[in-house]
C-alpha cells in the first residue's frame, strides 16, 4: 500500500494542513532558519501534518514537520545533505502554532514557493511508489507531475539508501515523506526527489534529496 500525495490545487497559505508552499506554522518565538554556509534565510518548501501518515494511533496529536532548503545560491551550500546545514527539517507540536514571522529586509519571493498547493491523499494498492505513481496517472488520465510525493511507506531512492540515524538516540529514523519537484519547481537538483525522516520521541527530523 502506498499513500500518494495528489495535487489538490490552491490552499490557504496559513492552513494547518499538509501542503507545499505558503507560510510555515510554528510555535511562538521560533526563528526563521538560516543556512549554515551562506547565513541567508532558507526557502520554505512544505508542511506535513504527521497524523496524515495514518500511523501512531491517528489521534491528531503527532505534530507538524516543516521543511526548508537554501536557495540563495543553489548548489553551493550542500542543500541536498542532511547534516551540512544547507537545509532544515523542524518538528513542532500541534499546540499553539502561528505563522512564522519572516526575516526583516528579505523579499518574500525568496522565502516561499510561487504557489500554495494542498494535497489529497490517495491510497494505492501498489507497494512500490514509482509503480503506484505511474498506475495512478494511467487510471486518472493525469500526468505523473500531479503526484507531489508520498506519505510514509518506503522511500523510492534514486541513488541508493541514505536513511539517516537520529542525532540524539542514534536509532534509524522513520521515513515520513517523499517530495517531487512538482509544478512549482522545488529545486532538488533537476528531476530529483526529497526525503524527510523524523524521530518523534527525540523531536528531531532530517531532510535530504537525490537526483
Amino acid at each position: 500500500m502506498t499513500t500518494l500525495m495528489i495535487d489538490a490545487g490552491p490552499s490557504a497559505p496559513e492552513a494547518l494542513v499538509t501542503r507545499t508552499g505558503g507560510v510555515p506554522l510554528a510555535p511562538a518565538g521560533t526563528e526563521w532558519p538560516c543556512c549554515a554556509s551562506c547565513e541567508g534565510p532558507m526557502q520554505f518548501l512544505a508542511q506535513v501534518v504527521l497524523d496524515d501518515a495514518g500511523e501512531g494511533g491517528g489521534d491528531g496529536r503527532r505534530g507538524v514537520l516543516a521543511l526548508f532548503a537554501c536557495q540563495n545560491d543553489p548548489g553551493m551550500c550542500d542543500e541536498w545533505d542532511p547534516n551540512s546545514g544547507g537545509n532544515r527539517a523542524l518538528l513542532f507540536p500541534l499546540d499553539a502554532l502561528e505563522p512564522l514571522p519572516q526575516p526583516k529586509g528579505v523579499e518574500e519571493a525568496s522565502l516561499a514557493l510561487g504557489a500554495v498547493r494542498a494535497v489529497v491523499l490517495e491510497r494505492a494498492s501498489e507497494d512500490d511508489y514509482d509503480v503506484a505513481r505511474e498506475a495512478w496517472a494511467a487510471r486518472s488520465e493525469h500526468t505523473e507531475s500531479s503526484v507531489l510525493g508520498q506519505l510514509g511507506g518506503r522511500p523510492a531512492w534514486i541513488q541508493g539508501d541514505e536513511t539517516p540515524s537520529c542525532p540524539s538516540c542514534a536509532r534509524t529514523m522513520p521515513f515520513v515523506v517523499q517530495l517531487e519537484e512538482g509544478p512549482d519547481d522545488m529545486n532538488f537538483g533537476g528531476a530529483g526527489s526529497a526525503y524527510a525522516f523524523a524521530c518523534e520521541p527525540c523531536g528531531r527530523a532530517l531532510f535530504l534529496w537525490q537526483c
